[in-house]
């Protein structure tokens, strides 16, 4: 059978081609590999450089990597937080001729950390309950499009930084379902394996010496479990209210923007007498402030970075005479004005993993440490030159606590 490449884009396969597919992935020479971290997997999985990008190539049989790719492209199209697909490279042959196994091939996601790095010095439990928050809402979301993920785990999961909490994204796709809808059977399955999983995962950091005293393996197995059904129940359940106070729905659809999701679409229902009314929200989204953020000035960033930039956004915005401008005339001269030129203030060579939107929520969260030491207000300016000067330079690594938590 010939080498054949099935890409999501049409550059991909020219650059692809330049990878050595006659070797076993095991045995590719260092010239082609990129020294990052990696997570557990039961397959062998390497970075490699092809062109300008870097990708993840993982080995494995032809059908379930066929099979990953769609699911994973499903995924991007849903919008649902997962590394990007870019293609599979089946009928691989070695020297003699021999059969190889297919790979599949997705894009680095930057800046992001598998679990295991992230225990590399020990973890303090806030920031464990910052991963269960993460991983909590990944799943909910992916049951949300209808996708069981079969075997949701901290392996499974890469992690970015944003702003103090982490994102969430799915790694592996292998076991998934996507359906138009998720019975309770099916999601509770899913919710047990991440249990079972999870604390599995950290009993053996915890007999490796990473894990600090005070967490719980089991503990935070079943945490996630109560995390995640306080946000389903949250995002799901049918409220009934009094006739005629439709601002209780109002607020309803407020507190869910506050977690993140917009109500794409709902149902009402009045009673047979006219006294109630229930509200149902029957489509629900994520990504409510990086929707305005983006809508507002451009800028493409996490759930809680966009949260973060809003306000700062906002604050900005107050302290303008222009109170005419259209709001988007106003966002855009805040990326020009204050964004790019605070974040550009910052060495590249001092940024590590940090995105621009997380490199301006670090400096504004410097700004308000220092400016809580001083009792005043110490200005952008000055956080900046403070935070180059005394924070980045002893930064050991890109997931590394902010000196003001």
């Amino acid at each position: 059978m010939a080498l054949q490449i099935n890409a999501t884009n049409p550059e991909h396969p020219a650059l692809l081609l330049e990878l050595p597919w006659h070797l076993p992935l095991e045995e590719w020479p260092q010239e082609h590999l990129v020294p990052l971290p990696r997570g557990i997997s039961r397959h062998v999985v390497r970075y490699a450089r092809a062109g300008s990008e870097v990708v993840a190539v993982k080995e494995l049989a032809r059908r379930p990597a066929l099979r990953e790719y769609e699911l994973l492209r499903d995924l991007d199209r849903l919008g649902i937080p997962a590394v990007d697909a870019l293609a599979v490279v089946t009928g691989r042959t070695d020297a003699a001729g021999g059969p190889l196994e297919s790979v599949l091939i997705t894009r680095h996601l930057g800046g992001s950390m598998p679990y295991r790095s992230m225990f590399e010095t020990t973890m303090r439990p806030a920031t464990m309950h910052r991963l269960m928050d993460a991983l909590a809402v990944l799943l909910v979301r992916l049951h949300l499009a209808g996708f069981a993920w079969g075997d949701c785990s901290l392996s499974n999961t890469l992690f970015r930084r944003d702003a103090g909490a982490y994102a969430a994204y799915l790694v592996d796709a292998e076991t998934g379902e996507l359906h138009p809808r998720l019975s309770d059977g099916q999601r509770d399955y899913d919710l047990d394996l991440a249990r079972v999983n999870i604390s599995g995962e950290l009993l053996d950091l915890e007999a490796s010496g990473a894990l600090h005293p005070s967490v719980d393996p089991v503990e935070f197995g079943t945490e996630i479990c109560a995390r995640y059904r306080g946000l389903w129940q949250e995002l799901t359940r049918t409220s009934v209210y009094p006739a005629g106070k439709y601002h209780y729905m109002e607020r309803r659809i407020r507190r869910l923007n506050e977690l993140g999701f917009d109500v794409a679409e709902m149902q009402i229902e009045h009673s047979a007498n006219g006294d109630t009314v229930t509200f149902v929200p029957k489509v629900v989204d994520a990504g409510h402030h990086q929707r305005q953020l983006l809508r507002l000035t451009g800028l493409d960033t996490e759930e809680n970075q966009a949260r973060r930039l809003l306000s700062d956004l906002e604050s900005w915005m107050a302290t303008q005479d222009d109170h005419d401008a259209r709001p988007e005339v106003l966002a855009h001269r805040w990326v020009r004005e204050v964004f790019r030129p605070t974040v550009r203030a910052v060495p590249p060579e001092l940024r590590g993993a940090m995105d621009p939107a997380e490199i301006y929520h670090q400096l504004l969260e410097h700004r308000w440490y220092l400016s809580e030491r001083a009792q005043h207000d110490i200005g952008l300016d000055t956080a900046v030159e403070d935070y180059v000067e005394n924070i980045l330079p002893r930064a050991r690594e890109p997931l590394r606590q902010p000196a003001s938590e």
